[in-house]
């Protein structure tokens, strides 16, 4: 049985799964993007050579997810490595891994709040089943009763044809009747010649 309130929480229900999904796609979004900047700041750090495959493919992310914070500070010049290439202590890749961090915690927190939302919906769902559930047993319990009264009147009714009987309420204790001796018959009399 589909009630206003039980449509009501269906509904929620999918929103709320929706918005968790999305949640969920931009949270994982954010760990790569923590991971890129983490890869990125360590190669800048320790003066990776840019023309290895990996490197390339590090920086070319770096840029990418780099380009709200790049110019926010100036990079330091730590020296050369040993294949000329300057190591950077690039402080704007530091900054965005604590910014993408702290926005990742509040996706978070935010799917936690989802989940819990989700998990009440859920309860409420299983009290308005049980609910339904307690209802019908007991329309069907009072369709029995019904039946069963109607089945007494109907027994209790004389057909056509047959007198009516009066029920003989039973007795609180009976007690056993002892049968009675046959009265004695008088001798004969008996004829003298």
């Amino acid at each position: 049985m589909i009630t206003t309130e039980s449509k009501a929480l269906t509904e929620r229900k999918a929103i709320l799964w929706v918005v968790r999904a999305i949640s969920y796609l931009v949270y994982f979004y954010l760990i790569v993007v923590e991971i890129i900047l983490f890869i990125g700041f360590f190669l800048l750090l320790f003066g990776a050579n840019p023309t290895a495959g990996f490197t390339e493919w590090a920086y070319r992310n770096l840029d990418r997810v780099m380009d709200p914070f790049r110019g926010i500070f100036s990079p330091i010049e730590l020296g050369t490595t040993g294949n000329d290439v300057p190591a950077t202590f690039d402080t704007s890749v530091l900054f965005a891994m604590i910014i993408y961090g702290i926005v990742a915690l509040l996706f978070s927190a935010f799917i936690g709040w989802l989940s819990a939302r989700l998990n009440q919906i859920h309860a409420a769902e299983d009290e308005l089943a049980r609910q339904a559930e307690i209802e019908q047993q007991r329309s069907e319990a009072e369709a029995r009763f019904a039946a069963q009264q109607a089945a007494a009147a109907a027994a209790a009714q004389p057909t056509a044809g047959q007198v009516p009987t009066t029920p003989v309420p039973p007795t609180a204790s009976p007690t056993p009747v002892a049968p009675t001796p046959p009265a004695p018959t008088p001798p004969r009399p008996t004829q003298q010649p």
